[in-house]
C-alpha cells in the first residue's frame, strides 16, 4: 500500500508499508516499517514525536540509560562497554591524527565514552536528551551534558571529531542535527556515526523480530547505500566504514529470546558467527557499521 508520510531522506512519497514489527523492550505496542521506492530507506511508520517518546525509553531494559547489570544480555552489554570504548578512543586518535583534541558525543548516555576520552586528555562535551543519563553524565564526566536543541548554541568549527555511537537512529530532526554537527566540526574534522546495518544476514534471518529495528525508538534503519545517500544530500562525504563484530552477537541474542520466547544462547552465537563470516566476505554486511564522514 501507498501512504502519504514522505521519505526522510529524499522525500519521495510512493512508500510501501510492512506491518507487525513489536516494541519488545518497553511498550508491547506494534509498529510498522516504511520503505521509499526511490532511495530504499527503511523508516518507521508514524512513530511517537518528540514530546510524547519519553515513555518508550523508561524502562530498566533500556540498558545505555541506566547502566543495568541485572540479567545475562546486560552484564554481556556492559562487559563489551568496557572494551569497545577504548578501541572507539582509538578509532577516533587514527581517523582526525591526534592524540588530543576537543570531542562532542551526541548521545552520550551515561557518559562512558566522554570519560574514556577524557582520561587521555582530551576536552569534552556531550549532549544527551534523557534527564537521568544526562545526570549521570554529568557526575561521570564532571562536565555540563546540553540537550539537543542546544547543538545550535555551540561554537561553529569548535570539535576535532563529533561522535554518535547508536544515536542518529534516534534522533527526530534528522536534517537539521546533521547541518548543526557539519558546523560544529573544523575543516579537517571527523563525524563519526555507528549505526545497525538492516542489510546484514541477522536482520534478514530474524526479519520482524531483529532487536535492531526497536521499534519505536529506532526511528530510521540504515544501509551503507541509505547512509551514502543521506551524507551526500548534506555536502559530507562517507571516508571509511568499519565493522562492529561484537555488535552481531549480542543482537542475535535479544532476537533470538524476541522470536522463541528464551534466550538460545548458542543459536544466537551461531547467526552471529554466519552474519560476521559474511561481512568478512563482502564490506558492508555487518550487524552495524562505524562511518567515519568528513566535510
Amino acid at each position: 500500500m501507498t501512504v502519504a508520510q514522505p521519505c526522510p531522506i529524499c522525500g519521495y512519497t510512493s512508500i510501501t508499508t510492512f506491518p507487525g514489527v513489536q516494541d519488545f523492550s518497553v511498550s508491547k505496542e506494534i509498529f510498522s516499517l516504511n520503505t521509499c521506492s526511490s532511495c530504499s530507506f527503511l523508516f518507521t511508520t508514524n512513530p511517537p514525536d518528540k514530546s510524547s517518546i519519553g515513555k518508550y525509553y523508561q524502562s530498566d531494559a533500556y540498558i545505555s540509560h541506566t547502566d543495568g547489570k541485572k540479567g545475562f544480555i546486560e552484564q554481556v552489554y556492559q562487559l563489551v562497554r568496557k572494551r569497545t570504548v577504548a578501541g572507539k578512543r582509538k578509532l577516533v586518535e587514527d581517523a582526525v591524527n591526534k592524540k588530543r583534541g576537543t570531542i562532542l558525543d551526541y548521545g552520550c548516555g551515561t557518559g562512558a565514552f566522554l570519560h574514556e576520552m577524557n582520561s587521555f586528555g582530551w576536552l569534552v562535551k556531550g549532549i544527551e536528551p534523557d534527564a537521568g543519563a544526562r545526570a549521570k553524565a554529568e557526575k561521570t564526566t564532571s562536565s555540563t551534558i546540553f540537550l539537543p536543541d542546544q547543538l545550535s548554541v555551540l561554537e561553529s568549527g569548535l570539535f576535532d571529531a563529533v561522535t554518535m555511537w547508536h544515536v542518529l537512529e534516534h534522533v527526530h530532526d534528522l536534517d537539521w542535527t546533521i547541518q548543526q554537527v557539519k558546523r560544529v566540526l573544523n575543516p579537517s574534522g571527523k563525524f563519526f556515526i555507528a549505526v545497525p546495518n538492516n542489510d546484514a544476514f541477522d536482520a534478514n534471518y530474524y526479519g520482524k523480530f531483529w532487536a535492531a529495528y526497536d521499534v519505536p525508538r529506532h526511528l530510521y534503519h540504515f544501509t551503507p547505500a541509505t547512509m551514502k545517500v543521506l551524507m551526500g544530500k548534506h555536502g559530507l562525504n562517507i571516508i571509511e566504514t568499519k565493522p562492529m563484530w561484537f555488535d552481531s552477537f549480542y543482537v542475535s541474542m535479544l532476537s533470538e529470546k524476541y522470536k522463541t520466547g528464551k534466550m538460545g544462547y548458542i543459536a544466537a552465537f551461531f547467526v552471529g558467527m554466519i552474519s560476521n563470516f559474511k561481512a568478512l566476505l563482502q564490506k558492508g554486511k555487518c550487524s552495524s557499521q562505524i562511518y567515519i564522514i568528513s566535510k
